[in-house]
């Protein structure tokens, strides 16, 4: 300050900064920061990081905001309206954005972070549909069942249908026009999938193989809809169409078979270690070269867990640590179809004890009753894996698709008192700050989902990007994804939504990333463990002894690698600047 200035302030009696109150002003508000920033969610995480490692955190924001930098002086009106969707719907632009972001640098880093464990993943969504598609065609018995004839455009759209393994004696090749045309035929019919390619009136096969996988993927654009026309109701819609032709392609064991080993693959490619795959098992299972359904799911889970061993006997399986199962219902309205779900949960958790992990319901919130309509059988359920020596944790999704006043939001209480270990979405918690203390205090951790969630339509635009709130609140929350692969992104992995956090709205740090990675590892359900046991796990973390400990240790030392890479690749960036 120069000296006329100071001259002037000590004329009219203005303090100044040496004065002793002032200092003490000055003490005080800087332990209020002190102490404000000790309550940020990776204050701990911050301390210990090393030199190497603080010197990389600052490089990966350097890089992000140097991509965030627009290229051009203005946006177009096209560009400008995808960057307000984005913004609003999370997602929503990013299969227009693809070249773009695997292109990037920040991409790039992404992919080589240590992902620790996925821990929110559909395993019938799993699949891009040009993978399914081409296995079904490959793959010998496969008919397409229809209820009635596919023969106009809305019934191409609309109409469901199957795809699933027949012997010859029952299908109905040799009268393949009987699935195009309206007229002299007895439904259902049943068609080998390469005459149905063969004989498709639009275009033949690659006309039936662009249709097919447009039935398989949820929210394409049809006959001149757009997104915009989509809200969750239509969403859902559009996802049970296209999840019942996946499942029940997946339910013939040749066909399960290739999917897992390219999951496996993909996630372990893209540095996940772990996975909890939440499936239904809605649609029976048959083995191989069979027309008989099997009885129950034993026979699935021991397809899952051979495979499973196969691929971490692999070069590129060696580091993978393992995946597990979560029995989802899905949208399940009878509490005798419930009911006999749970105990095929059961039994296959009986035969197959390291394949099933946990439980989850799921479906159309509010459409088909709401959690607290199932408690009962909830109720009936844990009594029934008592009486059976079964451990099978709750994983429930809650309030995924509500916006505020909803009666949905309410599954979150009901989802807290019947102890879930984790809950999936939560997009409005946010709304409800007794839950948060509650789910703190509990050791609940909330699975997030933006990319999927804000390209389903199924928040607001607040509940969409409410992560760093949850955050910062002291929220444990971790990232997933609900059908990356087979909305068209062609994904597996947690990759993508790393990305988006790092650039979205939100505007996460490296740090930020790495202890929603760390809380996917102290949450994962790696072997089966008792309430208290589970919680001890929690607390200890990496000064733990059991397998979580272990695992936190292990990511910890990839995370130092890490940080070297980029400290290394990078060395150029101009931190000053």
């Amino acid at each position: 300050m120069e000296a006329a200035d100071v001259e002037w302030e000590l004329e009219e009696g203005i303090p100044q900064v040496d004065d002793p109150f002032i200092q003490q002003y000055l003490k005080g508000r800087n332990s209020l920061i002190e102490e404000e920033q000790k309550q940020r969610h990776d204050f701990t995480l911050r301390k210990s990081l090393s030199p190497l490692a603080k010197t990389a955190c600052k490089i990966v924001s350097k890089i992000r905001d140097r991509e965030l930098k627009p290229t051009e002086p203005t946006l177009s009106n096209h560009d400008n309206r995808h960057v307000s969707e984005e913004a609003l719907h999370p997602g929503h632009g990013l299969h227009n954005a693809r070249d773009r972001m695997e292109t990037s640098e920040l991409w790039k880093i992404l992919q080589k972070m240590p992902k620790g464990s996925f821990l929110h993943a559909h395993l019938n969504v799993m699949f891009d549909a040009d993978f399914l598609v081409d296995q079904a065609l490959a793959t010998e018995g496969i008919h397409i069942v229809a209820p009635e004839a596919l023969s106009s455009q809305s019934r191409l759209e609309e109409t469901p249908f199957t795809l699933q393994y027949l012997s010859g004696a029952v299908s109905s090749s040799g009268n393949e026009s009987a699935l195009w045309t309206s007229s002299g035929h007895s439904f259902p019919v049943r068609v080998s999938l390469q005459s149905a390619a063969s004989s498709f009136p639009n275009g033949g096969e690659q006309g039936f193989r662009d249709w097919l996988k447009s039935r398989c993927v949820p929210l394409r654009e049809r006959s001149g809809y757009t997104h915009d026309n989509y809200g969750p109701a239509a969403v859902w819609d559009a996802y049970r169409r296209s999840t019942s032709v996946i499942s029940s392609l997946l339910g013939y064991e040749p066909i399960l078979r290739a999917g897992l080993r390219r999951l496996f693959a993909k996630l372990a490619d893209d540095g996940v270690k772990y996975a909890e795959l939440r499936t239904e098992f809605s649609y029976p299972f048959y083995k191989k070269g069979s027309g008989e359904p099997e009885e129950g799911f034993a026979e699935w889970c021991g397809v899952f867990q051979e495979e499973l061993g196969r691929f971490k006997n692999t070069e590129e399986g060696k580091s993978f640590h393992g995946a597990r199962v979560i029995w989802t219902t899905t949208g399940i309205s009878s509490k005798q179809d419930l009911a006999e779900s749970m105990m095929n949960c059961i039994m296959a958790k009986q035969d197959f004890p390291d394949v099933i992990c946990g439980f989850d319901w799921v479906g159309q919130e509010g459409s088909k009753g709401q959690l607290v309509d199932f408690v009962p059988m909830m109720f009936w359920f844990r009594k029934l894996c008592v009486e059976e020596r079964v451990d099978i944790p709750f994983f429930f999704h809650a309030s995924e698709c509500a916006t505020h006043g909803e009666s949905p939001s309410h599954n979150l209480f009901d989802a807290i008192l019947l102890g879930a270990r984790r809950i999936g979405d939560g997009v409005s918690l946010y709304e409800h700050p007794m839950l948060i203390e509650l789910i703190k205090e509990k050791k609940i951790l909330v699975e997030r989902c933006p990319i999927s969630n804000g390209r389903h339509r199924l928040t607001d635009s607040i509940g969409a990007n409410s992560l760093p709130f949850l955050l910062s609140r002291g929220v444990p929350v971790s990232l997933g994804s609900d059908s990356q692969a087979v909305l068209g992104h062609g994904w597996n992995g947690l990759t993508p939504e790393l990305w988006r956090a790092l650039r979205g709205p939100e505007r996460l740090e490296i740090t930020d990333l790495a202890i929603l990675i760390e809380n996917s590892i102290r949450w994962s359900n790696y072997v089966d463990q008792p309430a208290a046991e589970w919680l001890s796990g929690i607390r200890e973390g990496v000064l733990g002894e059991g397998v979580k400990a272990a695992r936190l240790q292990e990511w910890y030392a990839d995370f130092e690698k890490f940080c070297e890479w980029i400290a290394l690749e990078y060395a150029e960036v101009d931190l000053d600047d």
